[in-house]
């Protein structure tokens, strides 16, 4: 971690000649690109370290090519010799996501909505001219195997851990049917691939586009879908429908050819079950596979959309085997089994977090059913042995940054996580009164207290509980 920031800072310096006041690691999501906000005594920086050198490549292509075209996307400055990291501008700190977030479902957020969808359209009309498609990662195409692939993805990573008998011929040749019928969509130009809110970048209420590398040659419906659909975002239908009208309006602006709203919005119902499913697949992928919680709690609401999807809408397909398998992984017996138990106003479960010295010896436990977990965080590095974080603690962004930048605490803190999670659920499911939890580290300031915060956080969000949080050395900390 550390060579990769060094690297980051020599770009940097190279570049712009400035030195760097702070380096921030920012949330990861979906992807294994790690992204850092470069802060200087003027302005912000956005710096992306990845691998992926194809992808690294694609992205600034693409960039490069957008931005020409007027589209708004952030100028890429430079990108290294082994082109494993680029330094981009700056276009927010905040997400169409965060926003909703912050909002609901107002006016002000609607009308966020109407700027995407209207520079969505340029950039999947206007940024087709001229693109050479031989930039893409994978196919040039979003055609008839790319369609099938996505299904098989869902088949794979989500549709066969739930053991569900099915005839897999029969689901197949449905598969080729949805595959054919789509792939025969009329307008075909750039296709985002990954349209959605998290990747729709806000700064003075006007947004820009981030994440669009994955993109290649497709069908308008299916960006539109992907944004409409998401399922963390939960639109209503009456946005959806007004939303959707809107965008084919500001296509059809754009064309010379006259659209049929009949079939696009026909064809469109097909990519919203593409997607619906094609997201299932990538929440199975990263949550059953990968143990990534964040992506585990998400499955719900992706099967709520899919649930209203095959009780609403129509495609018109003869598909037997594949229609009574959604039927089936959407009933409430499966959505529940995803559905994390949560607390209410009459549970009686109180979890207690303490952060405390190892000089000073772990706290007591003064419930008469006593117990609980001890972790030990002294095989995390210190960031108390550094002066720049001896005056801070574990509730200062600074050593947050260290130890998420420094040290193993994420994958240390997802072990612990999936521990307590299955006593938490227990005991809510047994109307247990306490848990103790209690992280440890030398001098209880930093490491210990770091955990702490993150894991009371995380059991509020995911179980809603009651969590009384102590860092029980605190007078003691250094300042």
């Amino acid at each position: 971690m550390e060579l990769m920031t060094a690297a980051i800072e020599q770009l940097f310096t190279y570049y712009k000649h400035q030195p760097i006041t702070r380096l921030e690691l920012l949330p990861q999501s979906g992807s294994d690109r790690q992204y850092y906000r470069i802060y200087t005594e003027e302005a912000s920086f956005i710096a992306t370290y990845n691998l992926n050198i194809a992808e690294n490549n694609a992205f600034v292509q693409f960039t490069n090519h957008f931005k020409a075209a007027g589209l708004p996307v952030p100028t890429v400055f430079c990108i290294n010799k082994e082109q494993t990291i680029y330094i981009q501008e700056d276009r927010g700190r905040e997400s169409l996501l965060d926003k909703i977030e912050q909002h609901g479902k107002d006016d002000y957020v609607y009308e966020l909505y109407k700027k995407s969808l209207h520079q969505l359209a340029r950039i999947q009309i206007l940024g087709d001219k001229g693109f050479d498609y031989n930039w893409c990662l994978t196919a040039k195409a979003f055609g008839k195997q790319a369609i099938i692939s996505d299904l098989l993805y869902f088949k794979y990573y989500f549709l066969d851990t739930l053991r569900i008998p099915y005839d897999k011929q029969g689901l197949l040749d449905d598969f080729e049917t949805l595959g054919t019928y789509l792939s025969q969509t009329g307008q075909q130009y750039f296709m985002f691939r990954d349209f959605q809110s998290r990747n729709i970048l806000v700064e003075k209420d006007e947004v820009s586009f981030i994440d669009y590398q994955g993109g290649m040659k497709g069908a308008l419906q299916y960006d539109v879908a992907s944004l409409l659909w998401q399922a963390k975002a939960e639109l209503n239908e009456t946005w959806k429908d007004n939303l959707l009208d809107y965008y084919i309006t500001e296509v059809q602006s754009l064309l010379d050819i006259e659209i049929d709203k009949a079939e696009f919005i026909n064809q469109y119902n097909g990519y919203v079950l593409i997607r619906l499913l094609q997201v299932l697949g990538a929440y199975g992928f990263r949550g059953l596979f990968e143990r990534k919680a964040h992506f585990l709690t998400s499955i719900p609401l992706a099967l709520k959309n899919v649930q209203f999807f095959v009780a609403n809408k129509q495609i018109g397909l003869d598909m037997p085997v594949f229609s009574g398998l959604l039927k089936q992984i959407t009933n409430e017996e499966i959505i529940k089994r995803f559905t994390p138990i949560q607390a209410n106003e009459n549970t009686p479960l109180v979890i207690v977090i303490n952060s405390f010295s190892y000089r000073k010896g772990i706290p007591a436990c003064d419930n008469e059913s006593g117990g609980g977990y001890v972790f030990d965080m002294r095989g995390i590095l210190n960031p108390g042995r550094f002066d720049d974080y001896k005056k801070l603690s574990g509730k200062d962004k600074p050593v947050q940054d260290f130890l998420e930048q420094r040290t193993k605490m994420n994958t240390f803190l997802n072990s612990v996580w999936d521990l307590i999670d299955i006593s938490v659920e227990n005991y809510l499911e047994r109307d247990f009164e306490h848990l103790s939890i209690n992280f440890g580290c030398t001098g209880g300031q930093h490491r210990s207290v770091y955990a702490s915060e993150q894991t009371a956080r995380h059991l509020r969000n995911k179980y809603k509980v009651k969590v009384i949080l102590t860092h029980t050395n605190e007078e003691n900390w250094v300042r």
